[in-house]
């Protein structure tokens, strides 16, 4: 089905990129690392909720979101005018030197949202890569063991334990070992390519006889619906399961909610959905809308057990981040983002379902809530990875004034993280234009 545009939020003024956005691009090339590469050939001017306007006065409607950091969307008023009043006031004290109000207020905030019975702890740091690092010490200080255990897809960042635990080879880990010691890998259940999640669990089970012994394992880390592996949501079934083994051999359960967190789901943390809880959790991108702030909140008695100054950052828990997240918390509370993120997810849904009924192209339309995703094939019985129709189909809609992002293990996933403040009006148009480029990218 195809969405009727009844807005002109989508405004195009040059071809794409532009011509001043070549002219930095250029720049770019000249002064830049080459890892460094530009996914998107436009440089922005504004982002104003779920538009952005680049260089060359062309507006596009934005389902990147920032990867994933935007639920509040592009420069949302509340969380300008918190980050401004702070930078005025003080910008940098380092925490654990000369402590600050709004860090403890903050910790009480999420320590109280947090899916984690009994009595919870937080600890900020910078980036998400940051906070599983620091995730792995708690559960290591706690159990006094060496070893995790990661999942086949899984990606958890770039730093060096980060990277260890992420999954995909190119472009994350290939010619940059040797990583880090002590992380086993098995598979994770997937609906679609599998495996089923009894075959998951009892891989996961038979690891501990063939790879580490469970008297070795700190941790079992998991994101609740994985991310660059092209938003796979697993059943209900299998991460109860795991749940369940973690609890039985004293594993410390950390839950990756990095890009997961924050409503996007359609609840506020995504684990609630499976009925478990974790010891840990990760949050960060959308705690305090592309500000860098993350963090780890978790059962007390973990999160207590490193020796004195054991964790810790110059930066971490920086006070202007922190106003930022209140702010944040402040939208997605007041303006109800979180049951939004459920009307925008059912809206998207409908329109990927149709695309799967018209398209041979579309083997699988998957996610919870506004996170979404659908898997582009060749022969749609075989499952066949088509990453060069996603790319041409991600190609066309930037021409259209769509950006979207592409995720999957064989890069052949199209994935939205809208802002959740997306109008209605601006959504059709989005929908509209992505129709659009179904067609012109040679989707049969």
């Amino acid at each position: 089905m195809r969405a009727m545009a009844t807005t002109t939020s989508i405004q195009r003024r040059t071809e794409i990129p532009g011509p001043v956005s070549k002219a930095i691009l250029e720049r770019h090339e000249r002064v830049i690392a080459e890892p460094l590469s530009i996914y998107l050939p436009l440089v922005i001017a504004e982002g104003r909720g779920a538009l952005l306007t680049d260089v060359d006065g062309n507006t596009f409607v934005d389902f990147t979101g920032g990867i994933g950091c935007l639920a509040v969307g592009h420069s949302h008023p509340r969380v300008v005018e918190a980050a401004q009043e702070q930078t005025a006031r003080f910008t940098h004290t380092d925490y654990t030197i000369v402590p600050y109000e709004n860090y403890v207020a903050l910790a009480e905030r999420l320590t109280e949202a947090a899916p984690i019975s009994g009595e919870v702890r937080a600890g900020f740091f910078n980036a998400g890569a940051e906070a599983v690092e620091n995730a792995v010490k708690f559960a290591r200080s706690y159990t006094k063991r060496p070893a995790v255990i990661a999942f086949d897809g899984a990606f958890h960042g770039r730093t060096l334990m980060a990277v260890s635990l992420t999954s995909k080879t190119h472009p994350y880990k290939a010619g940059l070992g040797p990583f880090a010691p002590e992380v086993y890998r098995v598979s994770y259940a997937d609906p679609y390519r599998g495996p089923d999640a009894e075959t998951a669990l009892a891989e996961l089970r038979r690891s501990f006889k063939t790879r580490v012994a469970a008297e070795e394992v700190a941790a079992i880390i998991l994101e609740p619906v994985q991310g660059e592996s092209g938003f796979v949501v697993p059943p209900k079934e299998f991460l109860q399961g795991v749940r369940e083994i973690a609890s039985e051999y004293g594993i410390v359960l950390i839950v990756d909610e990095v890009q997961t967190g924050f409503g996007r789901t359609g609840t506020m943390f995504a684990i609630e959905q499976f009925g478990i809880e974790p010891d840990l959790m990760t949050i960060a991108k959308s705690v305090a809308a592309g500000f860098p702030l993350s963090g780890v909140v978790g059962r007390a008695e973990i999160m207590d057990s490193p020796a004195d100054s054991a964790i810790g950052g110059t930066y971490v828990g920086n006070p202007v981040c922190i106003a930022a997240a209140h702010a944040t918390l402040d939208v997605i509370e007041e303006e109800g983002l979180v049951e939004r993120a459920n009307a925008i997810g059912e809206t998207i849904r409908d329109h990927m379902e149709g695309w799967r009924e018209r398209f041979s192209c579309v083997g699988d339309v998957r996610g919870l809530g506004a996170m979404l995703a659908i898997e582009i094939v060749s022969d749609r019985e075989a499952k066949t990875p088509d990453a060069d129709l996603a790319t041409r189909i991600v190609e066309e809609a930037a021409s259209r004034g769509l950006l979207l992002l592409k995720a999957g293990i064989y890069g052949n996933c199209i994935r939205v993280l809208v802002p959740l403040v997306v109008t209605d009006e601006q959504l059709s148009e989005a929908l509209g234009a992505w129709d659009e480029a179904f067609s012109a990218a040679g989707a049969r």
